[in-house]
């Protein structure tokens, strides 16, 4: 007979036919948990009633409102207590001796002896006045009784009876007794009241000040949200900086710490105040804490700006709105604007706003330009903006170069006399050679007759650490790229620092994340203007904008990556900076590819047409009659200095040297001659096309037969 055997639990492991049926034993069921004792449960009840935001939220409510009416009454106190003793006094004397002042200190002394002096003559005045006050009441009750008696024959006179000379004493007696009886009436009430009425006052006071401690206070006030920055607040935040110096300053000065402040002024977005430090606490103590400082006032580091202002042993702290800075600013005048023009010489480009909301506008008349940042910081969009406002300007002529090629500047094709765009080793070539032509330009410019004003040239080129970094080299094995003597891109950029400004040939160039290598020493700092967003390392904070402006407060590696896009810290003569500083922060205009394209389109219609290159020809034959064509392009006509600075342009080598006679030469011979215009001589593209047209149907015409 065989054996059933009941499987109780279902098997972990796969049967075998090997294996022997398994008798399982029944383990019974673990015995139920003892009960939780009932001071245990109500225990855990307390615990949750207790620690339930709900509850903690009450007993900061009575906590806070208990507060405000007892630090309130404290306030009011102290208040009483400052207008009836010289201890006011007496604590400035303290702070002012403290700060090391001492013209304040001799100041508010002289205050508090006049104080004493006035109280003096108060206090002996008192002990005159009960006699006083007494003939001064006699005086007064018997002239009162005198007129409404006179009053009183008046009216008798005027109604014939006897009886109304003492009607209007009689009326004043009953208006009196009213009074009387009225205040009888309201001061049981008003006793009752008064004291809930100074309550509410004292609670007033408390709650305006914020007279309870931090744990107790509302929420957005204990997160710092919206919370106006007071002279308290300030004193607060310098005093627990961490300098042991500066707090021991501001602990001798008592609550009078607020003598180290100017006043606080709305700035903007944010608002301003000078801070003049103690003896014995520099002003790098200060700047090396920004992010302390900013949390001690309850802002980002990036809501807090140091500078050092004129006047000596002071920091300027600009505090922002919470959340102001990551609002957007309103679009560029160039934008909203379709009548603005430019003017190189006298005019500014409008670029954005600074810190204060105010408009921020950069000079371009005869400065070098550098604008530098991390990738995507909007360091393209910044540099364009500028061009697009100088392409309004109709005198204004263009070189550039984008290296890196994606379409950012392909809206200045037909505006630009050359526009080159691509990374690659071919690119950065024709760029070295198109700054090599205005290096040519320039140095014709200067041999031309003294006193001679020239247009501006500006030369351009966006991302031009790729031609720094460029390993290509030349026939004669001299390199583009690198900062050696023998560096084509490098001494062409500095033979136009050294002598380009004299003759409106400038040099603009943007980069990314600077070094030594893609932003050698003399390149950046033959920049009059320089510019940066936001940067990895003080170090290279230095390299965009020179150690002064970065001694000076100027701090680019504190702007956030991606969210301070479009944020530039500027270091320019070319911008208004406020007196003392060595830089400004400007929040940029951003103008997408459609506004920029508008922009030009409009520049475009101010000119007479621009035929632009897109490669510079480097072919050793050329042909002047056909290039002349192509530089006058679709123009009816264009001035003949204009023809020789786009031949020049073109092809260096062979017209660099060109002299109106030498064009003059060429125009004769083929018939297209150059003659006056509007007082200037001009070639006219008419002339010139049928002049070529004509030598090609000879040569035709000559091959036939």
């Amino acid at each position: 007979m065989s054996e059933n055997v009941v499987h109780l639990h279902k098997p972990t492991d796969p049967p075998t036919p090997d294996t022997a049926p398994t008798v399982l034993t029944v383990v019974p069921d673990a015995p139920p948990a003892p009960p939780v004792p009932l001071w245990v449960r109500s225990g855990r009840a307390v615990k949750t009633a207790a620690t339930h935001e709900s509850t903690r939220a009450t007993v900061r409510a009575a906590a806070r409102h208990s507060l405000y009416t007892l630090n309130g009454g404290r306030i009011v106190a102290r208040r009483a207590w400052d207008g009836r003793t010289g201890s006011r006094y007496e604590r400035m004397i303290r702070a002012a001796e403290a700060a090391g002042n001492l013209e304040a200190a001799e100041e508010w002394e002289e205050r508090l002896q006049r104080f004493r002096a006035a109280r003096h003559h108060r206090r002996m005045d008192l002990l005159h006045s009960p006699v006083e006050a007494a003939k001064g009441a006699a005086v007064g009750a018997g002239m009162s009784i005198g007129v409404l008696v006179a009053l009183g024959v008046v009216m008798a006179l005027n109604t014939g009876h006897i009886g109304d000379v003492i009607t209007p004493l009689t009326a004043t007696i009953d208006f009196i007794a009213l009074l009387i009886r009225i205040v009888r009436v309201v001061w049981g009430p008003a006793l009752a009241i008064g004291p809930f009425l100074a309550l509410l006052t004292l609670w007033s006071v408390g709650r305006k000040q914020h007279a309870a401690p931090a744990w107790a206070l509302p929420a957005n006030v204990r997160n710092g949200e919206g919370e106006p920055i007071t002279p308290s607040i300030v004193v607060k935040a310098l005093r627990d900086l961490g300098v042991p110096a500066l707090a021991r300053a501001i602990k001798e000065m008592g609550d009078a710490g607020a003598s180290m402040l100017g006043p606080i002024r709305i700035a903007g977005c944010g608002v301003e105040v000078d801070v003049t430090l103690p003896s014995g606490v520099s002003t790098n103590e200060v700047q090396g804490k920004r992010r302390k400082l900013a949390e001690n006032l309850t802002r980002h580091e990036h809501e807090v700006f140091i500078t050092i202002p004129q006047a000596a042993r002071t920091v300027r702290l600009w505090v922002a709105d919470s959340g102001a800075l990551d609002e957007p600013i309103g679009p560029s005048p160039l934008v909203t604007d379709d009548t603005m023009t430019a003017d190189y010489a006298k005019g500014r480009a409008p670029w954005g706003q600074d810190l204060r909301g105010d408009a921020a506008a950069l000079s371009l008349y005869q400065r070098h330009l550098l604008i530098t940042g991390l990738s995507n910081q909007g360091k393209t969009v910044a540099l364009r903006s500028l061009a697009l406002w100088l392409a309004l300007d109709k005198s204004v002529q263009f070189l550039m170069g984008d290296l890196k090629g994606v379409g950012d500047w392909a809206m200045f094709d037909g505006l630009a006399t050359t526009l080159i765009q691509g990374p690659t080793d071919e690119h950065v070539i024709q760029v070295t050679e198109m700054v090599e032509g205005a290096v040519d330009e320039m140095n014709r410019r200067i041999q031309g007759p003294p006193g001679t004003v020239f247009p501006p040239l500006i030369v351009l080129v966006d991302e031009a650490q790729v031609a720094f970094m460029c390993p290509a080299k030349d026939a004669e094995k001299r390199p583009y790229g690198g900062s050696k003597a023998n560096s084509r891109y490098f001494m062409a950029v500095r033979k136009i620092h050294n002598q380009g400004r004299a003759v409106n040939v400038l040099m603009w160039q943007g980069t990314q994340d600077p070094t030594n290598e893609n932003l050698p020493k003399l390149v950046r700092e033959g920049a009059h203007t320089r510019a940066s967003l936001a940067l990895g390392t003080e170090s290279q904070a230095r390299m965009a904008l020179g150690d002064k402006a970065v001694d000076g407060g100027a701090a680019p590696n504190l702007l956030r990556p991606g969210l301070d896009r479009g944020t530039l810290v500027v270091a320019s003569d070319g911008v208004t900076i406020p007196a003392g500083q060595s830089s400004i922060t400007v929040r940029t205009h951003y103008i997408d590819d459609d506004a920029a394209e508008a922009i030009t389109d409009r520049a475009k219609a101010l000119r007479d047409g621009v035929t632009t290159l897109h490669a510079i020809d480097r072919e050793e034959e050329h042909d002047p009659l056909a290039d002349i064509a192509a530089v006058v392009g679709d123009a009816p006509r264009v001035r003949t200095k204009d023809v020789l600075a786009r031949l020049a342009t073109r092809n260096a080598d062979a017209y660099g040297g060109w002299s109106f006679i030498d064009l003059k030469a060429v125009l004769d011979n083929a018939g297209a001659e150059p003659y006056k215009s509007d007082g200037v001589m001009v070639v006219a593209r008419d002339r010139v096309t049928r002049a070529l047209a004509n030598r090609d149907g000879d040569g035709s015409a000559s091959a036939a037969g």
